[in-house]
């Protein structure tokens, strides 16, 4: 199901569906040249369109000289860390909740394993659906991102009831705190410097997802059509390698994450993009949880 995942394509904190912070203004004399399609450029893409690209901007210009992004300026409308925590909180919440009523409407047993697997199933199926719909749209919708989030945890609490009851009790509880535990590591990790998202950086990301999909997709070819675990590289010891790998790709797209968040905030983000930071992150959020939660089936299916 994550392979699947939209958060490839999602779009972070601009007007012109550019990352926050990654547009370079133009340098004196004309527009700045390398520019156009990087979203590691560094700039303001919140400034007003003018000859100056510092008119109308509420930045002085030795805010940008001195190599730091500006701080946001006192005003409403503007994109706060409350406002991302907040929606994050709100996409959240919708999705653990429906995760729970799954888990408990939707038994597992024998007699209703199919139904409820179906039922899971179609669920995801529409989340991804809307997750794409949302990736693609100029602005956020609310409304899509909750539905997305609802039908989302109905996937994976069928999933986790599954796994947890049928394969490995405690699975899903394992799988959460992993989940925070990578969280909190890559938000230090990010806070302290050690990792730098820049131009590289989000190549080298996208590279190594793009591959990744590629792979797994691959893989559900020949299990479709030749029968088994296709290739193996969602079984046996190497699913466990692919899961590792899965769980540091969501880890690096975390960092993108805390990137496009804080770009955003410092450089006034209107504040109903705060809803884009919280897709972003329950759809790398999603991701790592459902590695997590592959590579413990895994191991305990081995034993």
């Amino acid at each position: 199901m994550r392979s699947r995942n939209p958060v490839f394509s999602r779009r972070g904190f601009s007007r012109d569906n550019g990352y926050a912070g990654f547009n370079t203004a133009p340098q004196a004399g004309g527009p700045a040249v390398g520019t156009q399609g990087n979203p590691y450029a560094q700039g303001d893409p919140y400034a007003q369109p003018s000859g100056n690209p510092y008119a109308q901007n509420p930045y002085a210009p030795q805010d940008l000289q001195h190599g730091a992004p500006p701080q946001a300026p006192a005003a409403t409308g503007r994109m706060t860390m409350d406002d991302v925590v907040v929606r994050t909180a709100s996409t959240l919440g919708v999705l653990v909740v429906t995760a729970a009523l799954a888990w408990a409407l939707l038994p597992v047993d024998d007699a209703h394993i199919n139904r409820s697997y179906g039922i899971g199933i179609g669920a995801a199926l529409i989340a991804m659906v809307l997750g794409f719909v949302q990736s693609f749209k100029r602005k956020a919708s609310p409304a899509l991102i909750l539905t997305y989030a609802a039908f989302e945890g109905v996937f994976l609490g069928v999933v986790s009831s599954v796994v947890d009851n049928r394969i490995a009790s405690g699975a899903a509880m394992q799988a959460v705190l992993g989940t925070m535990a990578v969280f909190a590591a890559v938000l230090i990790a990010y806070k302290a410097g050690w990792i730098r998202v820049n131009r590289r950086f989000y190549g080298f990301v996208m590279a190594a997802a793009l591959g990744f999909v590629l792979l797994m997709m691959v893989n559900l070819l020949f299990a479709a059509f030749g029968g088994g675990d296709g290739l193996g590289f969602r079984s046996g010891a190497l699913g466990i390698v692919f899961g590792i790998i899965g769980v540091i790709l969501g880890a690096c797209f975390l960092a993108l994450d805390f990137k496009q968040v804080e770009d955003g905030v410092a450089y006034g983000a209107p504040r109903e993009e705060a809803w884009l930071a919280a897709f972003g992150l329950t759809l790398t959020l999603v991701w790592i949880y459902m590695e997590f939660l592959r590579i413990i089936a895994i191991l305990n299916q081995n034993d």
